[in-house]
Formats: structure tokens, C-alpha cells, sequence
């Protein structure tokens, strides 16, 4: 299966923020968004980073409540790895492990299209488990 194929399967649209953006304001995002992360985008749309909850969990135990003075360009996870349309799911699970990266953004020809997750890729080969499995059975069972 292609990242185009669950990419079809999921609510359009991503999140996205700006590097100037104040942290308390990701963190209303993400909560209003029920997402655990957001592409940090420039003012040409180019993608120049990745936030997540985790980022900022991780900068509050190292700098203290300060932390939510600042902007996401502080606390950003750069520069982000990314994907494709085209790719194949099976594929982005070894490198989404292997990074220890748990959402890619989609580009197409440069632009923003999507973003998936790990539990999207778990998702889809829990469901191609689910097919070979009642596959099997029908064989079984004549």
C-alpha cells in the first residue's frame, strides 16, 4: 500500500505552524486539533520543521517552565525527515523506528499534502494481517 492510499483514508488537511509561533499557542493547537504534532512551515509554506508534545515534555524538564515563553523555532526537531505519495507504508515503518520519528509529513513536488503516523502505518499492516488471516480461513473452510 502507498502513503497516497492512507492518506485517502484520513481528514483532509494538516496542522501547521510558524517558527514564531508562541509555544502556549501550539499547545492550544494541538489540543483544539486532538493531534500530538505540527509541521512548522515558513512564510513560503516550505516545510522547516516538526513539533510535537514530546519536544515540548522535553524542553519543560530541561528549562523549566520558561520554556513556554518561547517560540516553537526553540524547541523544533529539525531538519525533518519527510516522504512521499508514492511511497510504499511498508517502507516508512523500518525508518519511522529506526529514527525513532513518529510522524513524517507527505510532500508532493515540494508542497505540504499530508502527514502520516506511526499508528497509521501500524494500522495499515494490522489490517493487511486482519485480510491474510480471513484469506486463510476461507481456504481452510473450502
Amino acid at each position: 500500500m502507498r502513503i497516497r492510499d492512507v492518506l485517502n483514508t484520513k481528514p483532509a488537511g494538516v496542522l501547521t505552524v510558524g517558527p514564531t509561533t508562541p509555544v502556549p499557542s501550539l499547545l492550544a493547537a494541538l489540543a483544539a486539533r486532538g493531534v500530538g504534532a505540527a509541521v512548522v512551515v515558513d512564510a513560503q509554506e516550505a516545510v522547516v520543521g516538526m513539533v510535537s508534545e514530546r519536544d515540548v515534555v522535553r524542553h519543560l524538564h530541561h528549562r523549566g517552565a520558561g520554556v513556554l515563553s518561547d517560540t516553537v523555532e526553540t524547541i523544533m526537531t529539525g531538519p525533518v525527515t519527510s516522504c512521499g505519495p508514492d511511497d510504499e507504508v511498508d517502507s516508512l515503518g523500518g525508518v519511522m523506528t529506526e529514527r525513532r520519528i513518529r510522524h513524517l509529513p507527505v510532500l508532493e513536488d515540494g508542497r505540504l499534502t499530508g502527514i502520516v503516523s506511526i499508528g497509521d502505518v501500524v494500522k495499515v499492516r494490522l489490517d493487511e494481517l486482519e485480510a491474510h488471516r480471513s484469506q486463510l480461513e476461507a481456504y481452510i473452510n473450502g
